[in-house]
């Protein structure tokens, strides 16, 4: 062990002559701990809530979409549709046709997203595990059905109970609006609710969900989509998501966009990702509020070992080393508490994980306050509390014991 080094160790163990020393370095120690602990706990909520806000977006969302760069529609070319279903991770294809329109039902006025699917889409959706009320069901015999979000259905008046059909209009693109009698400009149709959906407070205050044809019918397209949609086969690494999203974006070009789940909701995740950096920061700013304790601690104990470094420089000790032995004494506070706090936060999370000691409040999907340990979080979490301990024990020691060539005030007032 190098002298330095064994000097601190000495200098934090053994007991000071002012008891107050040992008492604030033992509150900053514990102050370091509780502010890490704190950072792990709380990141781990916020992983918790992003990925809970991930699944529940992953039922309505593929992921990746395929849109077109330029209008809102598309005719599909059936040889990129059979290229997309012959790649190896692809799970399915489906075809969407996505509009706002307005919605009439029991004299009852909205507008809604309308959002048109295959047949495909409406065997293979996931919606039907969300469905809260009725059944997941686009059509009954010949009759058009709809689902919506609750949301929606509340703001609505929507019972799917009653017989009452939803009536959905759009602008006739090849009329003209007539100011005499709007109506006559307009087309509609109408679908039947067969049930509830609740997925994210955005996706159940405005989504409806109807077949593809109904949805052309509605808006006069014959082939045309809005877009494509691609879920890929369970199992994949990241590494090979990416590798089929750039072969997507090569093989489709300039001509198409190319959407992952990020850029579909790239405004939430953005937020999201705000958050977590802005509580993240706040935090920080506390740990270094909590550092400057060892400041103080510091700073009395070079006051209180004045004898100490007489002696050592007597024996030959240069003030660089010296001043290491104080560095190092208030930087071994810091990372006692950090190592004290990492070890708690850990243990925090893996209880609420198990345990659930924290339960949310109010109605939601889950109990408990949902934790996500990530080691990035840890590893950035540990960083940042020892760089700022170390910045924080280097100030009062270069002050109290300069670098060499310049002037010492201790020496000074010797």
């Amino acid at each position: 062990m190098k002298l330095p080094l064994k000097i601190a160790f000495r200098y934090l163990f053994a007991k000071k002559s002012h008891n107050v020393i040992n008492i604030i370095s033992a509150i900053s120690a514990i102050g370091m701990a509780i502010g890490t602990a704190a950072l792990v706990v709380i990141l781990s909520v916020y992983n918790g809530f992003s990925s809970l806000v991930s699944d529940s977006l992953s039922t309505i969302e593929a992921d990746f979409t395929i849109e077109p760069s330029k209008g809102k529609v598309f005719t599909p070319n059936a040889d990129d549709a059979q290229w997309l279903q012959d790649l190896p991770q692809t799970g399915s294809v489906c075809e969407i046709l996505q509009e706002n329109v307005f919605i009439e039902y029991d004299g009852h006025n909205g507008v809604a997203r309308a959002k048109g699917v295959d047949s495909l889409y409406e065997s293979t959706s996931l919606v039907r595990e969300k469905m809260v009320d009725g059944v997941f069901s686009l059509a009954m015999g010949d009759i058009p059905q709809t689902v919506v979000g609750t949301g929606f259905a509340y703001k609505m008046g929507i019972n799917h109970r009653f017989m009452e059909p939803a009536v959905l209009y759009f602008p006739d693109k090849d009329k003209k609006i007539s100011v005499a009698n709007p109506t006559a400009s307009l087309r509609s149709v109408k679908a039947w609710p067969a049930g509830l959906f609740s997925i994210t407070t955005d996706t159940d205050n405005s989504l409806m969900i109807l077949q593809i044809g109904v949805m052309r019918q509605l808006l006069g397209y014959d082939k045309e989509v809005s877009a494509l949609e691609i879920r890929l086969k369970e199992g994949l690494s990241e590494r090979e998501v990416k590798q089929v999203e750039a072969s997507i974006r090569e093989h489709f070009g300039a001509d198409y966009t190319v959407k992952n789940r990020f850029q579909q909701n790239e405004t939430l995740y953005k937020m999201m990702s705000s958050e977590k950096a802005a509580v993240y920061l706040i935090l920080i700013f506390v740990v270094i509020i909590i550092a400057f304790n060892i400041f103080g601690s510091l700073t009395m104990l070079m006051i209180e070992k004045q004898g100490d470094i007489q002696t050592l420089r007597s024996l030959g000790a240069r003030d660089g080393m010296i001043r290491k032995t104080f560095v190092l004494e208030g930087w071994l506070i810091t990372l006692l508490g950090m190592a004290a706090g990492l070890v708690l936060g850990l243990l925090l999370v893996a209880a609420q994980q198990n345990f659930g000691l924290v339960k949310m409040p109010g109605d939601f999907a889950m109990n408990d306050y949902p934790v996500i340990l990530r080691w990035t979080d840890i590893t950035i979490t540990a960083i940042s509390v020892a760089v700022i301990g170390y910045i924080i024990a280097l100030i009062p020691a270069r002050k109290a014991i300069p670098q060499e060539g310049t002037s010492d005030p201790m020496r000074e007032a010797e």
